[in-house]
């Protein structure tokens, strides 16, 4: 029998760390489970790919400046021709696969800006390809919610009808699919990918009154709120700076952590506003440098979601500057839902007063977080189980046959 051949998908080594640790989870699962595979992506970053994760990998788009703004003729010209070669490169791409998984990644939701001919377009392109086809498309605990933009709506809903399996990494997701009109009586939900990565050292401890994590974002509010885009932003990047210059003036050292190359720019303004020795920035190019940040801390406050997990997962005290739903479903699970503060409305006071409150109880939640990671374990376990079973059909058969 041939080695399967297994393509993964999405905007990987763009500098997304979330989207890069989602990517790692899988293909740790993909070489300790089915080592024969042949595995090459169809990515945002090919490059960064090919040098980190060591396999072949090419452009999602025929059109190299696709995520930037088309002001001239001639890229405006170059990037709607883009849009009628992309089906024919994404179908001879998948043509050659056994399997394609998309590996985690909010991918069938709008909470940050959006334009439906972005990424909701190569992702229909490549579940109607899978379909036509006849390789299965694989959703791999991806997150979903609801979409008030109707052509984006629509991609996102006949994407994930023509995918051959789904899985969520919350029930938020589950039910923003089910709500557009998508069947997911079958479809299964478990922790999010990034839990199955290696946890930090566990050599790496905070001392007394340890470093303070603080995981900024270039946030402007969701895909409905462009109107708002840039107050939103002043006023979160307003109060974040209030929140850090107050835990300096503490004397507290504060770490800056990003999540996507984007965010640097709120770094550096935060640095520029505070100027103190007491507050440095991160240079973490992973989740595994993030998780061990995260674990070196005695508290983290975060936007990113992933920013949350990296902590979550260090079993740190952690606070969410929640930019949607998820993030908060994310702390519930994990027993910190009270430990919520809203991105849109950043109150440096407010956020001050939740953050001394969740420093009184470090001891219980760091129990808390223990316990609940060594369910998010197991749960993700069971799924890649599962999903063996969905994509690998023979192997498993091989496996329930074996003595």
């Amino acid at each position: 029998m041939s080695p399967a051949r297994i393509g993964v998908f999405g905007l990987l080594g763009s500098g997304n760390l979330g989207n890069d640790g989602s990517l790692e989870a899988v293909l740790a699962y993909l070489r300790a489970e089915h080592p024969d595979a042949v595995v090459d992506a169809l990515c945002g970053g090919p490059e960064v790919v090919m040098a980190r994760y060591e396999i072949p990998a090419q452009r999602l788009h025929w059109y190299g400046g696709e995520y930037r703004t088309a002001s001239r003729a001639g890229a405006i010209a170059a990037k709607a021709f883009g849009k009628l070669v992309d089906p024919f490169r994404t179908a001879a791409w998948v043509r050659r696969h056994d399997a394609v998984i998309v590996p985690g990644m909010g991918v069938l939701e709008a909470t940050l800006p959006l334009r439906p001919w972005g990424f909701p377009y190569s992702l229909f392109l490549l579940c109607a390809s899978g379909r036509l086809l006849r390789t299965k498309v694989a959703l791999v605990g991806v997150g979903a919610a609801p979409i008030a933009d109707r052509p984006t709506r629509a991609l996102v809903r006949w994407s994930a009808r023509l995918a051959a399996h789904r899985s969520y990494r919350d029930d938020l997701s589950r039910d923003a699919l089910r709500e557009m009109g998508v069947d997911t009586s079958r479809d299964k939900v478990h922790p999010d990918l990034a839990f199955a990565l290696p946890g930090p050292p566990e050599s790496v401890a905070p001392g007394p009154r340890g470093p303070v994590c603080v995981g900024v974002m270039d946030f402007h509010g969701g895909n409905d709120d462009r109107a708002r885009a840039e107050e939103i932003h002043r006023r979160y990047v307003d109060g974040m700076t209030r929140f850090v210059r107050a835990l300096a003036d503490e004397g507290r050292t504060v770490r800056l952590l990003t999540g996507d190359t984007c965010d640097t720019s709120v770094v550096d303004t935060i640095l520029d506003a505070v100027d103190s020795p007491l507050v440095t920035a991160s240079k973490a190019a992973s989740l595994a440098e993030l998780m061990k940040e995260t674990a070196a801390a005695e508290t983290v406050v975060a936007t990113r979601y992933h920013n949350l997990i990296c902590a979550l997962k260090a079993t740190t005290p952690t606070l969410a500057v929640s930019y949607a739903a998820k993030s908060e479903a994310l702390m519930e699970s994990m027993g910190l839902g009270a430990y919520c503060h809203s991105a849109r409305e950043v109150d440096a006071d407010q956020l001050l007063e939740l953050f001394r409150s969740l420093e009184k109880r470090s001891d219980d939640l760091r129990r808390t977080l223990a316990e609940r990671n060594l369910v998010a374990t197991r749960q993700l376990e069971e799924h890649f189980a599962e999903l063996t079973a969905a994509v690998f059909p023979e192997k498993a058969r091989e496996r329930q046959e074996a003595p």
